[in-house]
């Protein structure tokens, strides 16, 4: 049990794991944002927001005080405030700006929004803590089934390149590269691709070389975005002309992702393999490790609630959002012990990488208040609410899974566009995928899954929702437009919702490529 005993021995790891699960999270929590403030105190962000006096607060033995104090003195950030005031100067290298020190690495994240790409800074506090949450889900796998000689076997994590390009004061590139370029000694036995495969920055080369070495891998576990892994095994299963790939891979056992759902891309996995895959999903941002999946009989995922993140939740309405998902003034935010079950709330984390009240856009569901367990529902901007019907990424992707499963077919991707319909409204989904598929019938079952998975979409469709639209294409045309916006690779995930201009380009590239009539 080569893995496992190694990380047995990081006893630390075991320690922090066991606190989360008999401590309660308010103090948790508590104690999370003090380290916070304590270690960040003589920073140039610290002394404007009065962090000294914030600490006064935390004498008390009163759970508000703390928090009311923190909220009154630090404002909402999103990414371009944060920025403008203050990471701009860690990226001038400016030390002590928002964390102690310099800041080295920035990770480039455009999320699935498609637009140029943030810089978000990343400390060596923060690649510990992603680490040392990375190891926390290893460790999880204990709870299943494996037999002893799977925990010997390698890790193929399938990220973005670990040749990270210098910019003045920092290095900056994708954050699994800049994880991957710190892995400890002890666990490179391990991972695959190894460092040669890793650094490259072309995609396509670097699926070429997988799938070359593919057959002199033992790999146990894979980890990625889906739609990249399903097309690297796909690539290995041609290259070797085998049924699947535990033909390649006989002791395959676990699908690590993250990212997007997984639920739309199962049935195309599904006939990829041998045996099934225990699939565990993590939520690791660029801006941290939020949370992983830690039960095998759960889709949820536990938050990560000590270590190096502190969470705000916005209760996810009318009160506190516009239609389109932008953020109002004064909002609603809550601690972790002011939330309920079943709720969906909008994240801002504080981290210690030097982000503080940040609004990051996803939007969560806890499903177990007592154990911290949440699900991903969507993003802030990636709802459509053009009349009411408030369709959530969540809805979409179960009303995809189902409609797979039905019709027996593999939708490789999909994305939605709100449009108008007259004086009224209209959703137009496009749908990837290359099965044979009656696109009226497909519709008319994803429209009749929403209607009993949503009661506001089933009201609007009788109201001002007046059509839904279905196209179907060949999924290749999705990675194609993906290929033209620089955004193919394994970090890159097609945005479910498009809006706006972005909304505007892939109608004409529908429209340019005859897929639609």
């Amino acid at each position: 049990m080569a893995i496992l005993g190694s990380l047995l021995k990081k006893g630390i790891m075991l320690r922090e794991s066991i606190a989360q699960q008999y401590t309660s999270p308010i103090d948790l929590q508590k104690q999370e944002l003090r380290e916070l403030i304590i270690h960040t105190q003589n920073t140039a962000f610290a002394k404007a927001h009065g962090f000294n006096e914030l600490l006064k607060a935390f004498r008390k033995n009163n759970n508000e005080t703390f928090y009311e104090a923190f909220k009154s003195n630090v404002p909402i950030f999103d990414y371009d405030k944060m920025y403008r005031e203050w990471w701009h100067l860690a990226q001038q290298g400016q030390s002590n700006v928002s964390w102690p020190g310099k800041i080295k690495y920035f990770a480039l994240s455009s999320g699935t929004s498609g637009t140029a790409s943030k810089h978000i800074p990343i400390s060596m506090d923060m690649v510990k803590s992603i680490r040392k949450t990375s190891i926390r889900q290893i460790l999880s796998l204990s709870k299943y089934d494996l037999p002893d000689k799977f925990f010997s076997k390698g890790i193929l994590a399938v990220g973005g390149s670990t040749d990270l390009r210098r910019n003045g004061h920092y290095f900056e590139g994708d954050l699994s590269g800049i994880t991957a370029a710190q892995i400890p000694f002890w666990f490179q036995h391990f991972y695959k691709p190894g460092k040669k495969i890793s650094k490259s920055n072309n995609w396509q080369a670097k699926l070429e070389e997988m799938t070359r070495q593919a057959k002199d891998w033992d790999i146990g576990i894979i980890v990625g975005v889906p739609a990249w892994i399903q097309m690297l095994l796909e690539k290995i299963i041609a290259y070797y002309r085998v049924d699947n790939i535990h033909d390649v891979w006989p002791n395959l056992s676990i699908f690590v992702h993250g990212g997007v759902s997984f639920e739309p891309y199962r049935k195309g996995f599904q006939k990829l393999l041998g045996r099934p895959l225990h699939c565990l999903e993590t939520y690791l941002a660029s801006e941290g490790f939020i949370a992983f999946q830690a039960f095998p009989d759960r889709k949820s995922m536990r938050l990560v609630l000590n270590n190096g993140i502190f969470y705000e939740f916005i209760p996810f309405n009318k009160r506190n959002f516009s239609d389109d998902g932008e953020l109002l003034n004064n909002p609603e935010v809550l601690k972790i012990d002011q939330v309920e079950e079943n709720r969906e709330y909008a994240l801002l984390i504080s981290t210690n990488a030097g982000t503080f009240r940040y609004f990051i856009g996803d939007v969560i569901k806890f499903v177990s208040i007592e154990e911290s367990e949440i699900v991903i529902t969507g993003r802030t901007k990636h709802f459509l609410s053009l009349c009411g019907e408030h369709l959530s990424v969540d809805n979409m992707n179960k009303a995809i899974e189902i409609a797979s499963d039905e019709f027996n077919i593999d939708i490789r991707e999909f994305t939605v566009i709100g449009e108008p319909c007259g004086s009224l409204f209209a959703h137009r989904w496009f749908i990837g995928t290359d099965d044979d598929i009656n696109e009226e019938a497909l519709r008319v079952k994803i429209d009749q899954t929403l209607r009993e998975l949503n009661d506001d979409y089933g009201v609007e469709r009788d109201n001002a929702l007046k059509n839904i639209y279905l196209h179907v294409m060949p999924a290749g045309q999705f990675i194609n437009w993906m290929k033209k916006q620089g955004k193919v690779g394994a970090q890159n995930k097609f945005p479910r919702v498009l809006k706006g201009e972005k909304a505007d380009e892939w109608k004409v590239y529908v429209e340019e490529n005859t897929l639609v009539s």
